[in-house]
């Protein structure tokens, strides 16, 4: 990136061969890499920013992962990220244990893990990312029922990808699924919610112009003299 704030290079990074030639053309010069993020192929302080949008998920060492976009930033980088959050899909992951149980005696994961909003701040800090942000959104999708649940998120790629998955699920446990998606999450007009819970991201890589916070006790005004900051100012108006 220049100073003016214009892109001057992009770089595309994924796993997936095939997203990266159904990526949307632009005007900015691209190179496209077939790379795994916990094996990032740049050589350290490569780059300005880097983006990570909704594919963190399917990272099996996320710390790893933070740590290898940490060191290809250059000093003063910034990484800006977007992933799912563990409340994603909490209406299906309960609706298919529910049933498993009743129908198998035990349940399997038939929804990817996520990760929890308290363990990112830890790993952004492990992984020596600074100035954190993090805040979280939640978005609500309804579908007529589970199989059209089940039929998008098939659609998305984002099938299940836990290693250690049941191959299939039996048609009765499905349907008992289904039936108890529809009497705990149902609406009235017969529609039924899909969670996405989406952590965003924004940590950057040290640099001696940062900001950094005051020495421990070299603060000048007491917390409780903000109980008083009303009669000053009143004070000061006359």
């Amino acid at each position: 990136m220049s100073c003016a704030g214009t892109v001057e290079k992009l770089t595309q990074v994924d796993i997936a061969e095939n997203a990266l030639k159904n990526a949307v053309k632009c005007e900015i010069p691209t190179i496209s890499v077939v790379a795994d993020e916990e094996f990032l192929p740049f050589k350290e302080d490569t780059f300005d920013l880097v983006v990570s949008s909704l594919s963190l998920h399917w990272v099996n060492d996320l710390p790893r992962a933070f740590k290898e976009i940490q060191q290809v930033l250059k000093p003063d980088g910034v990484f800006v990220g977007a992933m799912f959050g563990g409340d994603t899909l909490y209406e299906l992951r309960c609706s298919l244990q529910l049933a498993e149980l009743e129908r198998e005696g035990g349940f399997a994961p038939h929804v990817s893990p996520f990760t929890a909003v308290s363990d990112l701040g830890h790993l952004l800090s492990r992984a020596g990312f600074n100035t954190l942000t993090v805040d979280t959104d939640e978005i609500q999708v309804n579908s007529p029922g589970l199989f059209e649940v089940m039929e998008d998120l098939q659609g998305m790629g984002e099938s299940n990808c836990s290693w250690n998955r049941k191959p299939l699920l039996h048609r009765d446990t499905v349907l008992a699924a289904a039936a108890i998606y529809q009497e705990r999450y149902g609406h009235s007009d017969g529609s039924v919610p899909a969670t996405f819970q989406i952590f965003y991201m924004i940590g950057w890589k040290f640099h001696e112009s940062q900001a950094r916070p005051a020495q421990r006790g070299s603060a000048t005004v007491s917390f409780g003299d903000l109980a008083k900051i009303d009669g000053l100012l009143s004070r000061g108006k006359k």
